[in-house]
Protein backbone atom coordinates (compact mmCIF):
# COMPACT_ATOMS: atom_id res chain seq x y z
CA UNK A 1 0.00 0.00 0.00
CA UNK A 2 1.55 3.15 -1.30
CA UNK A 3 -0.67 6.24 -0.66
CA UNK A 4 0.41 9.53 -1.66
CA UNK A 5 -1.18 13.16 0.13
CA UNK A 6 -1.70 15.93 -1.71
CA UNK A 7 -2.88 19.67 -0.11
CA UNK A 8 -2.99 22.80 -1.11
CA UNK A 9 -4.53 24.32 2.08
CA UNK A 10 -8.14 24.65 0.76
CA UNK A 11 -8.27 21.37 -0.89
CA UNK A 12 -6.80 17.88 -0.33
CA UNK A 13 -6.76 13.93 -1.78
CA UNK A 14 -5.11 10.79 -0.74
CA UNK A 15 -4.43 8.89 -4.10
CA UNK A 16 -3.57 4.84 -4.44
CA UNK A 17 -1.00 4.50 -7.30
CA UNK A 18 -0.94 0.25 -6.46
CA UNK A 19 -4.78 0.41 -6.65
CA UNK A 20 -5.93 1.88 -9.92
CA UNK A 21 -4.61 5.02 -8.84
CA UNK A 22 -7.96 5.71 -7.37
CA UNK A 23 -8.48 8.46 -4.59
CA UNK A 24 -9.48 7.14 -1.08
CA UNK A 25 -10.45 10.91 0.46
CA UNK A 26 -11.41 14.25 -1.67
CA UNK A 27 -12.23 17.19 0.67
CA UNK A 28 -12.22 20.89 0.99
CA UNK A 29 -11.75 23.41 3.61
CA UNK A 30 -15.13 25.18 4.58
CA UNK A 31 -15.74 27.37 7.26
CA UNK A 32 -13.05 26.17 9.42
CA UNK A 33 -13.62 22.71 8.69
CA UNK A 34 -12.57 19.51 6.15
CA UNK A 35 -15.74 18.77 4.26
CA UNK A 36 -15.87 15.65 2.58
CA UNK A 37 -17.29 16.03 -1.25
CA UNK A 38 -16.04 12.20 -1.93
CA UNK A 39 -16.48 9.22 0.52
CA UNK A 40 -13.73 8.95 2.72
CA UNK A 41 -12.40 5.69 3.21
CA UNK A 42 -9.48 3.37 5.00
CA UNK A 43 -6.21 4.27 2.76
CA UNK A 44 -5.34 0.24 3.73
CA UNK A 45 -8.73 -0.57 2.07
CA UNK A 46 -7.74 -3.27 -0.32
CA UNK A 47 -10.35 -3.07 -2.93
CA UNK A 48 -11.62 -0.91 -5.91
CA UNK A 49 -14.60 -0.41 -5.65
CA UNK A 50 -14.25 0.16 -1.67
CA UNK A 51 -12.38 3.70 -2.88
CA UNK A 52 -13.65 7.28 -3.06
CA UNK A 53 -13.25 7.70 -6.89
CA UNK A 54 -11.69 4.91 -9.45
CA UNK A 55 -10.41 5.16 -13.36
CA UNK A 56 -12.88 3.45 -15.71
CA UNK A 57 -10.86 2.48 -19.20
CA UNK A 58 -10.38 1.09 -21.73
CA UNK A 59 -14.27 0.80 -21.08
CA UNK A 60 -16.86 1.79 -18.73
CA UNK A 61 -19.95 -1.11 -17.38
CA UNK A 62 -20.08 -4.36 -18.35
CA UNK A 63 -19.94 -5.92 -21.54
CA UNK A 64 -22.17 -9.16 -22.34
CA UNK A 65 -21.57 -11.99 -25.00
CA UNK A 66 -18.11 -12.93 -23.47
CA UNK A 67 -16.85 -9.84 -25.88
CA UNK A 68 -17.86 -8.22 -28.80
CA UNK A 69 -17.68 -8.20 -32.39
CA UNK A 70 -15.64 -5.12 -34.62
CA UNK A 71 -14.21 -5.05 -38.24
CA UNK A 72 -15.51 -8.86 -38.74
CA UNK A 73 -13.16 -9.80 -35.65
CA UNK A 74 -14.76 -11.21 -32.59
CA UNK A 75 -13.14 -10.14 -29.44
CA UNK A 76 -13.09 -12.06 -26.56
CA UNK A 77 -12.97 -10.53 -22.70
CA UNK A 78 -12.46 -12.16 -20.30
CA UNK A 79 -13.90 -11.83 -16.72
CA UNK A 80 -12.46 -9.94 -13.96
CA UNK A 81 -14.03 -9.95 -11.16
CA UNK A 82 -15.25 -13.36 -9.27
CA UNK A 83 -18.56 -11.79 -7.96
CA UNK A 84 -19.33 -10.56 -11.53
CA UNK A 85 -21.12 -12.22 -14.74
CA UNK A 86 -19.51 -9.76 -16.96
CA UNK A 87 -16.58 -8.05 -17.61
CA UNK A 88 -16.89 -4.59 -16.17
CA UNK A 89 -15.08 -0.91 -15.80
CA UNK A 90 -11.58 -2.55 -17.92
CA UNK A 91 -8.69 -3.14 -16.19
CA UNK A 92 -7.17 0.09 -15.32
CA UNK A 93 -9.41 0.88 -11.60
CA UNK A 94 -7.47 -2.58 -10.78
CA UNK A 95 -3.87 -2.44 -12.28
CA UNK A 96 -0.54 -0.81 -10.73
CA UNK A 97 0.29 2.67 -12.09
CA UNK A 98 3.40 4.08 -11.85
CA UNK A 99 4.26 7.55 -10.33
CA UNK A 100 5.56 9.81 -13.21
CA UNK A 101 5.96 13.01 -10.59
CA UNK A 102 4.57 14.94 -8.00
CA UNK A 103 4.38 17.82 -6.14
CA UNK A 104 2.69 18.98 -3.06
CA UNK A 105 -0.86 19.81 -5.09
CA UNK A 106 -0.28 17.53 -7.94
CA UNK A 107 0.16 13.89 -9.01
CA UNK A 108 0.62 12.45 -12.70
CA UNK A 109 0.70 8.40 -13.07
CA UNK A 110 1.29 6.14 -16.23
CA UNK A 111 -0.07 2.86 -16.93
CA UNK A 112 1.41 0.66 -20.01
CA UNK A 113 -0.89 -2.31 -20.47
CA UNK A 114 -1.59 -5.26 -22.66
CA UNK A 115 -4.76 -6.53 -22.87
CA UNK A 116 -7.62 -6.75 -21.38
CA UNK A 117 -8.55 -8.44 -24.17
CA UNK A 118 -7.32 -7.18 -27.54
CA UNK A 119 -7.00 -3.75 -25.72
CA UNK A 120 -3.59 -2.76 -25.35
CA UNK A 121 -2.91 0.96 -24.42
CA UNK A 122 -0.72 3.42 -22.74
CA UNK A 123 -2.56 6.03 -20.00
CA UNK A 124 -1.73 8.90 -18.36
CA UNK A 125 -3.47 10.03 -15.34
CA UNK A 126 -2.83 13.72 -13.49
CA UNK A 127 -4.58 14.36 -10.12
CA UNK A 128 -4.57 18.28 -9.39
CA UNK A 129 -5.82 20.74 -6.82
CA UNK A 130 -7.01 23.93 -8.07
CA UNK A 131 -8.06 26.35 -5.09
CA UNK A 132 -10.95 24.69 -3.18
CA UNK A 133 -11.50 21.73 -6.38
CA UNK A 134 -9.94 18.78 -7.92
CA UNK A 135 -8.82 19.01 -12.00
CA UNK A 136 -9.09 15.40 -13.13
CA UNK A 137 -6.98 14.57 -16.49
CA UNK A 138 -6.86 10.94 -18.20
CA UNK A 139 -5.57 10.19 -21.80
CA UNK A 140 -4.93 6.74 -23.67
CA UNK A 141 -3.17 6.13 -26.29
CA UNK A 142 -4.14 3.10 -28.59
CA UNK A 143 -1.46 0.85 -29.14
CA UNK A 144 -2.82 -2.22 -30.57
CA UNK A 145 -1.49 -2.55 -34.36
CA UNK A 146 -5.30 -2.63 -35.00
CA UNK A 147 -8.31 -0.14 -34.71
CA UNK A 148 -10.39 -0.85 -31.76
CA UNK A 149 -13.30 1.38 -29.67
CA UNK A 150 -12.18 2.76 -26.97
CA UNK A 151 -13.75 4.10 -23.70
CA UNK A 152 -13.32 5.96 -20.08
CA UNK A 153 -14.59 7.67 -17.75
CA UNK A 154 -14.22 8.65 -14.03
CA UNK A 155 -16.07 6.87 -11.19
CA UNK A 156 -16.66 8.72 -8.00
CA UNK A 157 -18.45 8.34 -5.04
CA UNK A 158 -19.82 10.99 -3.28
CA UNK A 159 -21.40 12.13 0.29
CA UNK A 160 -24.95 10.95 -0.01
CA UNK A 161 -27.19 13.10 2.97
CA UNK A 162 -31.03 12.67 3.68
CA UNK A 163 -30.78 15.93 1.88
CA UNK A 164 -28.32 15.67 -0.77
CA UNK A 165 -30.00 17.04 -4.28
CA UNK A 166 -28.09 16.54 -7.53
CA UNK A 167 -28.97 18.54 -10.79
CA UNK A 168 -27.65 17.20 -14.03
CA UNK A 169 -29.36 17.71 -17.00
CA UNK A 170 -30.57 15.19 -19.81
CA UNK A 171 -32.66 13.95 -22.24
CA UNK A 172 -33.07 10.22 -22.13
CA UNK A 173 -32.02 7.38 -19.25
CA UNK A 174 -31.17 3.76 -19.91
CA UNK A 175 -32.84 1.49 -17.57
CA UNK A 176 -31.20 -1.64 -16.42
CA UNK A 177 -32.59 -5.00 -16.13
CA UNK A 178 -31.38 -7.76 -13.24
CA UNK A 179 -28.23 -8.05 -14.73
CA UNK A 180 -27.14 -4.97 -14.79
CA UNK A 181 -27.25 -4.53 -18.63
CA UNK A 182 -29.61 -2.13 -20.77
CA UNK A 183 -33.22 -2.90 -21.05
CA UNK A 184 -34.35 -0.47 -22.67
CA UNK A 185 -34.09 3.71 -23.10
CA UNK A 186 -37.26 6.45 -22.27
CA UNK A 187 -37.11 10.10 -21.90
CA UNK A 188 -36.09 11.22 -18.34
CA UNK A 189 -39.41 12.91 -18.58
CA UNK A 190 -41.20 9.27 -18.11
CA UNK A 191 -39.28 8.70 -14.73
CA UNK A 192 -39.97 11.68 -12.25
CA UNK A 193 -37.68 10.68 -9.45
CA UNK A 194 -34.91 10.57 -12.03
CA UNK A 195 -35.46 13.70 -13.66
CA UNK A 196 -32.36 15.56 -12.71
CA UNK A 197 -32.50 18.43 -15.25
CA UNK A 198 -33.66 20.81 -11.70
CA UNK A 199 -32.45 19.62 -8.15
CA UNK A 200 -33.85 16.43 -7.41
CA UNK A 201 -33.48 14.23 -4.42
CA UNK A 202 -31.93 11.72 -5.30
CA UNK A 203 -34.20 8.12 -5.68
CA UNK A 204 -35.54 6.64 -2.19
CA UNK A 205 -34.94 3.18 -3.84
CA UNK A 206 -31.89 1.08 -5.60
CA UNK A 207 -30.53 3.29 -8.72
CA UNK A 208 -28.23 2.21 -11.09
CA UNK A 209 -29.08 3.58 -14.83
CA UNK A 210 -27.05 6.02 -17.51
CA UNK A 211 -28.04 9.16 -18.55
CA UNK A 212 -27.47 10.77 -21.93
CA UNK A 213 -28.02 14.12 -23.70
CA UNK A 214 -26.05 15.40 -21.17
CA UNK A 215 -24.40 19.02 -21.50
CA UNK A 216 -21.36 18.21 -19.27
CA UNK A 217 -22.43 20.09 -16.45
CA UNK A 218 -23.49 18.78 -12.79
CA UNK A 219 -24.68 20.42 -9.02
CA UNK A 220 -24.66 18.66 -6.21
CA UNK A 221 -26.28 20.32 -2.90
CA UNK A 222 -25.80 19.26 0.82
CA UNK A 223 -28.15 21.80 2.83
CA UNK A 224 -27.39 20.70 5.46
CA UNK A 225 -24.42 21.87 5.18
CA UNK A 226 -24.84 24.99 3.57
CA UNK A 227 -22.15 23.64 1.11
CA UNK A 228 -22.19 22.27 -2.67
CA UNK A 229 -20.18 21.31 -5.79
CA UNK A 230 -20.03 21.83 -9.36
CA UNK A 231 -19.12 19.37 -12.10
CA UNK A 232 -17.99 20.02 -14.81
CA UNK A 233 -16.52 17.77 -17.88
CA UNK A 234 -14.75 17.57 -20.93
CA UNK A 235 -16.63 16.99 -24.70
CA UNK A 236 -16.50 13.44 -25.01
CA UNK A 237 -17.96 13.16 -21.69
CA UNK A 238 -21.87 13.28 -22.26
CA UNK A 239 -23.07 10.86 -20.45
CA UNK A 240 -23.31 9.69 -16.60
CA UNK A 241 -24.15 7.27 -14.32
CA UNK A 242 -26.00 7.35 -11.32
CA UNK A 243 -25.67 4.50 -8.98
CA UNK A 244 -27.13 4.52 -5.27
CA UNK A 245 -28.14 1.62 -3.53
CA UNK A 246 -30.86 2.46 -1.24
CA UNK A 247 -32.26 6.12 0.53
CA UNK A 248 -30.29 5.18 3.39
CA UNK A 249 -26.87 4.90 1.45
CA UNK A 250 -24.24 7.37 2.76
CA UNK A 251 -23.17 7.57 -1.02
CA UNK A 252 -23.87 8.06 -4.04
CA UNK A 253 -21.86 7.60 -7.63
CA UNK A 254 -22.19 10.13 -10.60
CA UNK A 255 -20.17 8.99 -13.32
CA UNK A 256 -19.13 11.24 -16.32
CA UNK A 257 -18.38 8.33 -18.81
CA UNK A 258 -17.66 8.23 -22.63
CA UNK A 259 -20.75 5.60 -23.69
CA UNK A 260 -23.66 3.48 -22.10
CA UNK A 261 -23.51 0.03 -20.53
CA UNK A 262 -22.32 -2.45 -22.97
CA UNK A 263 -21.88 -0.08 -25.60
CA UNK A 264 -19.99 -2.85 -27.84
CA UNK A 265 -23.29 -4.95 -28.45
CA UNK A 266 -26.08 -1.97 -28.63
CA UNK A 267 -27.80 -2.34 -31.94
CA UNK A 268 -25.32 -0.14 -33.91
CA UNK A 269 -22.24 0.53 -33.97
CA UNK A 270 -20.16 1.28 -30.67
CA UNK A 271 -19.38 4.82 -31.99
CA UNK A 272 -23.17 5.58 -32.34
CA UNK A 273 -23.17 5.11 -28.62
CA UNK A 274 -20.18 6.87 -27.70
CA UNK A 275 -17.19 4.62 -28.22
CA UNK A 276 -14.36 5.90 -29.80
CA UNK A 277 -12.66 4.04 -32.88
CA UNK A 278 -8.93 4.32 -32.10
CA UNK A 279 -6.60 3.84 -35.10
CA UNK A 280 -2.85 2.60 -33.79
CA UNK A 281 -1.53 5.35 -31.72
CA UNK A 282 -4.34 7.52 -31.85
CA UNK A 283 -5.47 9.24 -28.61
CA UNK A 284 -8.39 9.76 -26.36
CA UNK A 285 -8.40 12.79 -23.42
CA UNK A 286 -11.25 13.10 -21.05
CA UNK A 287 -11.15 15.58 -17.99
CA UNK A 288 -13.38 16.90 -15.14
CA UNK A 289 -13.22 19.40 -12.79
CA UNK A 290 -15.11 19.10 -8.96
CA UNK A 291 -15.05 22.64 -7.06
CA UNK A 292 -16.72 23.35 -3.79
CA UNK A 293 -19.23 26.18 -3.86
Amino acid sequence: MTAIDLSNGDARIVVRPDLGAGLCAFDVHYEGFWQPILRRVDPATAHPFALSNILLLPFSGRVSGGGFAFDGTFHSLPRNLETEPYPIHGNGFSAGWDVASRSTDIVTLTLSSVGPGPFCYAARMTYRLQGAGLVMELSLVNRAKIRLPYGAGFHPWFVREPDTTLCAPAGGVWLERSDHLPREYEAVAAHPDMNFNSPQPLPARWINSWFDGWNGKARIDWPGRRFAAELEASEALRQYVVFSPAADADFFCFEPVTHPVDAFNLPGKPQDHGLKILEPDERLVISATIAAL
